[in-house]
């Protein structure tokens, strides 16, 4: 699950980045370094104020009194905070200490059978072609039945859920009309509705006979006295569906594209698998697939000696953090030996993505699973990939391989 917003990579949808040009939405390390130049604290009218600086990006991070994540960031037709990602301390470390040992390393490293089994599925529906539209055939499906799966939910479930994400996340798109419109704002809001009430129905289910899934989980799960209510588990539901989904196809989009024209990278993991852990970090530090996360001033401060006012949106670039030279000496060489990797591809401070390992899980699965099967592959010749922004995943991915025999 970016991924990410707290099960994923943090999700910034829309913003500043949503409409930027595709040769930068498919390059944006040049764009982050003139920024960190010209100045690590920049306040752009209409905008808000933007973080560019590694320092500053973790002084933000880390003081959500100060910086927060709550709905007045970010909006997406919810009609309460989504759980943990809008939720401050002190409420946010009650959420954590329920959601955190069901994420943990230990309990993800269960989904290693189903999750290899549901890569080779997808494997299978198309090796014998010789081409793919990895997006359309692999990314996009893939974590979207991962999340199923955890769900208990069955796989032909899958349209509708990749229904209620776009119209969450992409509503503009859905409908042909402009983010703010009102067709696209009617359409989000009705979608929003969409998703508590499927999840009513899944809950009632749950509630008069458990499984072994994560939601039979959620309703038993209790610390220090405090067991979960309907609502909270529905504010979960949402956050996982929107932000578990979305991150990992971008972050599989943005691995693939860079590993398809860049095959002396490729080959090092068909040589070598064992490399692959390093090889996500490095990555996900490079590629950053979910560019910026927004938070709001709680109050009047600065940071980096610039004013930041009560209310002002904070676009916090963890692209830009990422590829700073003050955190990596060698900022701009893809290494894949790379020892200490402290990108935030994942956020910071308390916010920091629940869904991080299974996350890891997923794209490690993935990438061994491909690459045993599809050592040599190449973006079709004559494509252009487009990247969308804010989310730098791809819509249209043909891709050409030979399989292993």
């Amino acid at each position: 699950m970016s991924p990410a917003a707290e099960p994923e990579p943090e999700a910034e949808v829309g913003g500043p980045f949503a409409a930027m040009d595709q040769e930068t939405a498919a390059n944006p390390q040049p764009m982050f370094k003139m920024l960190r130049e010209a100045t690590p604290v920049m306040a752009i009218d209409g905008v808000g104020v933007v973080l560019s600086g590694r320092a500053e990006i973790d002084e933000a991070l880390r003081h959500p009194e100060l910086f927060s994540s709550n709905m007045s960031a970010v909006e997406l037709g919810n009609i309460r905070p989504l759980i943990p990602l809008q939720i401050d301390p002190p409420d946010h470390k009650k959420y954590r200490r329920i959601l955190d040992p069901i994420f943990a390393p230990r309990q993800m490293a269960l989904l290693e059978e189903p999750v290899s089994k549901l890569v080779n599925d997808l494997i299978d529906g198309f090796v014998e072609r010789g081409e793919v539209d990895f997006a359309a055939e692999f990314s996009v499906p893939f974590p979207s039945q991962v999340f199923l799966t955890l769900l208990g939910l069955p796989l032909d479930e899958l349209p509708t859920f990749l229904a209620m994400k776009d119209g969450i996340i992409r509503p503009d798109q859905v409908t042909g009309e402009a983010r703010d419109s009102a067709a696209a704002v009617a359409h989000q809001r009705a979608t929003a509705a969409s998703i508590y009430a499927y999840f009513e129905d899944v809950l009632d289910q749950r509630q008069v006979e458990r499984r072994d899934d994560i939601l039979s989980v959620f309703l038993d799960s209790e610390v220090e006295g405090h067991q979960l209510t309907r609502e909270e588990i529905l504010d979960i539901c949402f956050l996982f569906l929107i932000a578990g989904l979305d991150t990992v196809t971008a972050t599989l989009d943005c691995m693939f594209s860079y590993l398809a024209q860049h095959p002396d990278q490729r080959q090092r993991i068909v040589d070598d698998p064992s490399i692959i852990p390093t090889v996500v970090e490095e990555l996900l530090r490079w590629e950053t697939p979910v560019m910026g996360v927004v938070r709001v001033a709680l109050e009047d401060t600065e940071l980096g000696g610039c004013p930041v006012h009560k209310g002002d949106q904070v676009m916090v670039l963890l692209g830009s953090a990422n590829t700073d030279e003050a955190e990596f000496g060698d900022a701009e060489d893809v290494r894949f030996d790379r020892e200490i990797n402290r990108h935030i591809a994942f956020g910071g401070g308390v916010h920091r993505c629940l869904g991080s390992h299974l996350a890891r899980q997923e794209l490690r699965i993935a990438l061994r699973e491909w690459h045993r099967r599809i050592p040599e592959y190449a973006v079709r010749s004559g494509t252009t990939l487009e990247y969308t922004g804010g989310i730098r995943s791809i819509e249209r991915f043909p891709m050409v391989f030979t399989a292993s025999s």
